[in-house]
């Protein structure tokens, strides 16, 4: 994948630009507005914009004067407790420049942060209120100590719908002169699974080829199986012909160069479109989840999907 420089472009600058999150954004803004905001907790998963209305709401609270009041600490950074008792807590400590009486700090991903380094973040954030304003952002919020939580107003962020997605997709496109077709948009969801920051690199790694983008450079990309081929896998498994439904399976498998887990991901989606009783897509969907566990703990993943494809034959006969 290319690097992330379309992220950065075209990344939102002020709060209605963001995309999805409606009422969170509203929220925020409020607060924002009003000069004074608590320390505050993003949850949810990557690339739908926790990071981007951090960034936000420390632009539009100091203006030019940002920089010199913000505090950035990602993930790729040492974060252990001493970072937390002396950089973290050296910029907590002094006062704000401008208007407003108070520096923001921010953590990303913090549910990375070591139990040591948040049950000192508590006391920082509890003894510097009045100079000092966090915002943590991470994935799980049941990783980060209720301490913490409880000092924190916490925003729970969603995976991005197909039409926030589309909107961001279409700007891009009007910017940089793409041609993107509606299936090819739908493509580049899927493989993004609403993952807005993902979407954009699909983008850019296909432009970068040429400025028509179609649903089959897409699928190239992105490396993904296309819902048609293993359509036909499926089909082969429940009319009772295993021979050509694994013949098929390793001739997507080795053509498309997809992972096992790409394949079961695949397969689990197409489970609900076969001509079969809604108990046996429900048994289906129990076994596919097993064969995934096992290729993930290290079980060879062609073996497994064999396994799965039995499974898928034996209900296409009733057994």
């Amino acid at each position: 994948m290319v690097s992330e420089i379309w992220t950065e472009k075209y990344r939102p600058t002020k709060f209605h630009e963001v995309v999805g999150q409606d009422d969170i954004v509203k929220r925020v803004e409020s607060l924002t507005n009003s000069l004074n905001i608590p320390h505050l907790l993003f949850a949810g998963p990557a690339g739908i914009g926790k990071s981007t209305l951090a960034l936000i709401i420390v632009k539009e609270l100091f203006k030019d004067t940002w920089k010199e009041n913000y505090l950035e600490l990602n993930a790729s950074d040492e974060r252990g407790i001493n970072i937390v008792r002396e950089k973290v807590k050296n910029f907590a400590r002094t006062k704000s420049l401008g208007v407003v009486p108070f520096k923001v700090i921010f953590l990303d991903e913090a549910d990375a942060l070591t139990p040591e380094a948040q049950q000192a973040l508590r006391r920082t954030m509890e003894n510097y209120s009045a100079t000092c304003r966090f915002i943590l952002s991470c994935n799980y919020s049941s990783k980060v100590i209720d301490p913490i939580q409880s000092r924190c107003a916490i925003f729970r962020f969603k995976l991005l719908e197909k039409k926030d997605v589309e909107k961001v997709i279409m700007k891009i496109a009007e910017y940089e002169k793409l041609t993107i077709s509606p299936e090819s948009i739908e493509i580049i969801y899927e493989g993004s699974e609403g993952d807005c920051r993902k979407a954009i690199n699909i983008i850019q790694s296909t432009a970068s080829i040429t400025p028509l983008i179609t649903s089959e450079l897409i699928s190239t990309i992105i490396s993904c199986a296309k819902p048609k081929d293993i359509k036909i896998v499926l089909d082969y498994a429940v009319s009772g012909d295993f021979l050509k439904s694994r013949e098929k399976l390793l001739d997507v498998m080795l053509k498309e160069s997809i992972s096992g887990q790409d394949v079961i991901k695949a397969i689990q989606k197409e489970i609900w479109n076969l001509p079969v009783e809604p108990e046996i897509k429900v048994k289906l969907t129990e076994k596919t989840g097993e064969a995934e566990f096992r290729i993930v703990e290290g079980s060879d993943p062609f073996i497994q999907l064999q396994a799965l494809l039995a499974s898928f034959v034996l209900a296409g006969l009733g057994k």
